[in-house]
């Protein structure tokens, strides 16, 4: 059974109101206007740290080689413990673990970026790029988490179906203005400065983040109830033979002892791993479209058109994830999400024929991306309704890591495949991977289907 820390005795239900939009009533929650923003904007380094390491390694040494790589090294570093962060917010809470991580986080990206304003040895940035990466754990997964406490006496799902698209669009927009904006502060203000402004909007929104004690989860402890040595089994069944005596004893509380049951991982619960394992393959599309566009663009000598061309993705997925959330769907979450990536796979076959010209690639970029929120959308949902509240943390921090993975891989598969041919081709790639994800999905689907 669960015990909760510090539960209120009541849940705060947010009414149905023909007077507000789904979206307006989420926001009639207390202190959840806070939470979203601060968490919006303490993830800000997700969409910069990456790609500032690839401006100002390129700027400061001029090897791109050197610069991907260790970019590559930070995201797998990120997706390495993200995980491990989450069980212990699980565990411990969001306020006690928050703290000493946050300033663990930010002060190790000041270190790199002042590292690199002062062009240290490749060896010693390369170590530090690491490290920055292992101190970074996932505000997404702990903002959702919160929804999810919030909306607890909430009846009705749709309210959690529109926060959770509301964050896949929270997480398209920080992912549309992170790179402009590193790209803008690396080539207008200073090669390095794009590494510190994430530090700072870090730093700004975690502590406005974890401040907010109102709407922090309780934590949540399995707590094992065993029959003491001197209770048999017959004695729990209410036979009244205790211990093969013959009289017949009452059983009282100081006969049962409890005990902190330790908690599983999270990729334990049935349809987790399933899951993983399509978001890891899927998201190797969104690399593997960007390098060959960007490809594609170079060779055609419109460089000048690159940012606003792939902008035009997280535009259609930005749109996508409040139109989602707008909606009821019925039927399994799986179902759905085998329905998303059939229609993503239909778009990135649009825009590989459609490649040679740039509106009409814009707008079926646009068009593909309506998809990819909703996929995300639904596969926290799954989570959560696959994960128990002790371990949703870390159930939800799986698919940011599986993101990242999927996107590492994606980027290293397409640089082959265009050093062996040419855009064209690479552009395929989104395709495949994609299409590939449907049959997992459904995999996935029919093991869900069979789990009790």
């Amino acid at each position: 059974m669960n015990r909760r820390h510090d539960e209120p005795s009541t849940g705060t239900v947010v009414k149905s109101d023909g007077r507000f939009s789904i979206y307006g009533r989420l926001f009639r929650l207390p202190g959840a206007k806070a939470f979203c923003v601060s968490g919006a904007i303490a993830r800000l380094p997700n969409s910069m740290i990456s790609l500032g390491i690839v401006l100002a390694l390129n700027h400061l040494y001029d090897n791109w080689t050197i610069a991907g790589t260790m970019s590559a090294a930070y995201i797998f570093a990120v997706a390495a413990v993200t995980p491990f962060y989450a069980r212990l917010f699980d565990r411990f809470g969001q306020g006690k673990v928050g703290w000493p991580c946050l300033a663990l986080s930010v002060t190790m990206m000041l270190v790199f970026a002042f590292a690199a304003l002062f062009r240290v040895p490749i060896a010693v940035l390369f170590i530090l790029a690491v490290l920055t990466g292992l101190t970074q754990f996932a505000f997404g997964a702990l903002v959702r988490t919160r929804w999810a406490y919030a909306l607890r006496g909430e009846k009705s799902p749709d309210l959690l179906n529109a926060a959770y698209s509301m964050e896949a669009g929270i997480d398209e927009m920080v992912f549309i203005l992170g790179p402009i904006l590193a790209a803008f502060l690396a080539t207008s203000v200073h090669p390095v400065s794009q590494l510190f402004v994430p530090a700072v909007a870090c730093a700004i929104g975690g502590i406005v983040f974890f401040s907010l004690k109102d709407t922090q989860p309780p934590i949540v402890e399995n707590v094992r109830v065993e029959a003491s040595s001197q209770l048999d089994e017959a004695a729990l069944h209410g036979s009244g033979n205790v211990g093969g005596l013959g009289d017949a004893q009452p059983m009282s509380l100081k006969s049962l002892r409890t005990g902190r049951a330790k908690p599983k991982s999270a990729l334990l619960y049935g349809g987790v791993v399933p899951l993983v394992v399509v978001f890891v393959v899927f998201n190797m599309s969104f690399n593997e479209f960007d390098v060959s566009v960007t490809a594609m663009m170079k060779a055609i000598g419109r460089e000048q058109y690159l940012g606003l061309q792939l902008a035009m993705f997280a535009v259609g997925s930005c749109i996508g994830a409040f139109a989602f959330g707008s909606v009821k769907l019925k039927g399994s979450k799986w179902r759905h999400l085998v329905v998303f990536l059939s229609l993503l796979t239909f778009g990135y076959v649009c825009c590989r024929l459609s490649m040679d010209s740039l509106p009409l690639l814009a707008l079926f970029s646009v068009l593909s991306g309506l998809t990819v929120s909703p996929c995300f959308a639904t596969g926290n949902l799954i989570i959560k309704d696959i994960v128990p509240p002790s371990s949703l943390t870390e159930g939800l921090s799986w698919i940011n890591t599986a993101g990242s993975v999927g996107a590492s891989l994606g980027s290293s598969l397409a640089g082959l495949v265009l050093d062996a041919s040419d855009p064209h081709v690479a552009l395929l790639l989104p395709v495949l991977t994609t299409f590939l994800a449907v049959p997992l999905s459904l995999c996935g689907w029919l093991l869900s289907r069979r789990r009790p």
